[in-house]
């Protein structure tokens, strides 16, 4: 499949985006040339404000913006983003519920080589237990430059996180596509059990779902690119007919896109396999394949939790 790279249309997006609406400025914590905010300074400097490694005064920064009327991004890798703003992100964006917009770079375990300090295991759950925060894990560039266009549209004016996978992804999006923030997209369909999967894991999941068919199992697999606001009744219609559930997501398997889903799911009777990193902290590695392979993060794990739900 034809891969694009979802910071490159992040940073690209953005730049964009300034053209046209005026009200765009930009926040960076030191990162730019990684996150790509970089872009959005070539353009248009005077929009662009380079606060250093201070995360938390971005934050409130950016709240000082949005007050102001400004559509405020903020920039950091994921793991700072969530958690060293996390106060600021709280207390003056989340609970005014102004317009600012967190952008969670290098997520997952996408940084790979710089170990458990800048690798995000739980900026999902850290931003999606915030009122009125919106979460969202793009599957692809595609996806993600949609999300960044609808995150400055008048309708969705307030807080919004978005997380940014560092490397390239396969593209199941269509560009010609509706898009609308809290859309479940299924990338495949099947009987026996429904795979819930957002962002690097839904082509993990296809190629499970592959494997599978060969053993006269179905799989359906599902796109969840927004875990918060979660479209409980599209994800209830996903589930109709099948004998079981399985999500996965490159999180911890506490707070993220599985907890969520069984929360959602509490009063119905079907089995759960939730599949992510087991309660562990990232590790430091020569590529991004070895860390998928030490966590599990492999569509051989996702077909053995598919198997270990059909026998419940």
């Amino acid at each position: 499949m034809e891969l694009k790279n979802c910071r490159q249309a992040y940073g690209e997006t953005l730049r964009d985006l300034g053209r046209t609406d005026k009200n765009i400025v930009v926040l960076e914590a030191d990162l730019g040339k990684s996150t790509m905010s970089e872009m959005f300074r070539q353009e248009h400097p005077e929009r662009y404000f380079q606060v250093g490694i201070a995360e938390q005064n971005m934050a409130s920064m950016a709240a000082g913006f949005a007050l102001a009327g400004k559509v405020a991004f903020i920039h950091s890798f994921a793991v700072f983003a969530s958690g060293r703003a996390y106060d600021q992100v709280r207390s003056s964006v989340c609970i005014p519920a102004l317009n600012v917009k967190v952008c969670g770079s290098s997520a997952g375990l996408s940084d790979f080589g710089d170990g458990k300090t800048h690798q995000s295991i739980d900026d999902i759950a850290i931003m999606r237990v915030l009122p009125n925060m919106t979460v969202l894990s793009p599957v692809d560039a595609v996806e993600t430059v949609q999300m960044v266009k609808t995150m400055c549209r008048e309708e969705n004016k307030g807080p919004c996180y978005i997380r940014i996978n560092r490397n390239d992804l396969p593209v199941y999006t269509n560009p010609d596509e509706e898009y609308h923030i809290g859309r479940m997209k299924q990338i495949r369909d099947g009987s026996d059990v429904a795979v819930f999967a957002t962002g690097v894991m839904v082509s993990l999941a296809v190629k499970a779902a592959e494997y599978l068919e060969k053993e006269k199992i179905s799989v359906r697999v599902v796109s969840v690119s927004t875990i918060k606001p979660l479209d409980v009744k599209a994800l209830k219609g996903y589930c109709a007919g099948v004998k079981g559930v399985v999500t996965t997501e490159e999180h911890s398997i506490y707070g993220g896109l599985g907890s969520a889903i069984c929360e959602a799911l509490s009063t119905e009777r079907l089995p759960i396999e939730i599949h992510g990193i087991n309660d562990s902290f990232g590790y430091s590695a020569e590529n991004y394949g070895v860390l998928m392979e030490k966590y599990g993060l492999t569509s051989e794990q996702i077909t053995e939790k598919i198997k270990k739900v059909l026998s419940v």
